[in-house]
């Protein structure tokens, strides 16, 4: 999943949240030096992903893009689903997305002294662009695919990924609406197992 769903699936507690936001850039073992929530945090994230990439209706969701995009199927999903929560938010929290959106940023820019490094420019990115807000919108979609086709190192199809995601949208709007309350109720479990809200 993508940084809307981690901020959502990582529940209300600050720690965890940044922890869950952080996790993409933060490798290897997890600093036991870091507070409790933060750990709990970037566990969650983990768990949240290698759950998403096993379930079946992603495996299969992967398996219907033909190639050169289904090397990356699950970057496609990954944005393309946040699209889905952002475009539906109402129905997943009951907090509106533009105060949601502006919270996620705040909290990253409170604590800016902790982001990793590896992740400072993409939340100035964030910053500029009023994310995660404008996932909901496909024409942001495509910059996001742009930008992501530039920061790979080798050559890739993500700069024109958009037809290949709309000729299919409407199976993608199922598998995601069969998937969500899987991983929300994934989540909460996970969190209740790490001992967090």
């Amino acid at each position: 999943m993508n940084l809307l769903a981690h901020a959502l699936l990582a529940g209300a507690d600050d720690d965890v949240r940044f922890g869950s936001l952080v996790g993409d850039f933060v490798r290897g073992a997890i600093d036991p030096a870091l507070r409790v929530g933060v750990r709990a945090g970037i566990a969650l994230h983990r768990s949240v992903d290698a759950y998403t990439d096993t379930h079946p209706r992603v495996v299969a969701a992967r398996a219907r893009f033909a190639p050169p995009f289904r090397r990356y199927a699950g970057i496609l999903l990954d944005v393309w689903f946040d699209h889905l929560l952002a475009r539906d938010w109402s129905r997943w929290a009951p907090v509106p997305l533009a105060t949601y959106s502006r919270e996620v940023r705040a909290l990253l820019e409170r604590r800016a002294d902790e982001v990793p490094p590896r992740m400072r420019r993409f939340v100035e990115y964030l910053g500029r662009n009023d994310l995660p807000e404008r996932y909901r919108e496909r024409a942001m979609i495509a910059d996001v695919f742009r930008g992501l086709s530039q920061r790979l190192s080798r050559d890739n199809p993500l700069a024109h990924a958009m037809p290949a995601i709309e000729a299919q949208a409407d199976a993608l709007e199922g598998d995601f609406a069969a998937f969500f309350p899987d991983l929300l109720a994934h989540a909460g479990r996970e969190r209740a197992r790490l001992g967090v809200p």
